[in-house]
């Protein structure tokens, strides 16, 4: 791992996460345990309304932590109701925290390269919606970042189960002198989340 991006884990280790939000996490640390415990590859698909900003930082984070716990066949996705576009802050946050990004298309929809070793294959970000061709289409766990994915999705295709873990949106503080801090606060949060639960797994 990229040492920047080390030690902005180390940074991670150290969040506390409450109990309120431990409870929310344990459903989707017992499906990943038991996918551990079956020897089955397993496929987390983390979705938001417009997959801009929490659902992309919770799928990179998620794949991440995945790398640093060393379970494997771990395979992170991300996905929206709609399409939009990773919005350039969550590039420049993450960049900020340790990843190496390059960014591999100039269209109003950019696909993104997002590294976190050097001898690690990218993880590619792009704004689609969950049910794209680029994400998988049964056999995953649908995780809803979101209030509005998770009430305008009351079923997401193909996934073998779904998991409510919501963040609050930093696109509130777009344009604001706080700005920058937000993001960082926010992809910090769900780097802990994601840090405690590839932490429990056996």
């Amino acid at each position: 791992m990229y040492k920047d991006l080390l030690n902005t884990v180390e940074t991670i280790s150290n969040i506390s996460v409450s109990e309120e939000r431990k409870e929310v996490l344990q459903p989707l640390i017992d499906y990943i345990q038991n996918k551990v415990n079956t020897n089955q590859e397993i496929r987390l698909n983390f979705i938001c309304t417009h997959n801009s900003r929490r659902s992309h930082l919770s799928q990179i984070w998620a794949q991440t932590m995945a790398f640093q716990f060393k379970i494997d066949k771990v395979f992170c996705y991300s996905g929206g109701t709609e399409a939009t576009a990773m919005f350039p802050k969550v590039d420049e946050t993450l960049v900020n925290q340790g990843f190496q990004i390059q960014k591999l298309s100039q269209e109003n929809n950019p696909v993104y390269a997002v590294k976190l070793d050097e001898n690690q294959a990218p993880i590619i970000c792009f704004s689609k919606t969950y049910s794209d061709a680029f994400n998988p289409k049964n056999n995953f766990g649908a995780i809803m970042t979101c209030n509005n994915a998770d009430v305008g999705c009351p079923m997401v295709f193909g996934a073998e189960a779904r998991f409510p873990i919501k963040y609050n949106d930093p696109k509130a503080f777009d344009g604001t002198d706080l700005m920058s801090e937000k993001y960082a606060e926010r992809s910090l949060e769900i780097a802990s989340e994601m840090y405690f639960v590839f932490s429990q797994i056996k």
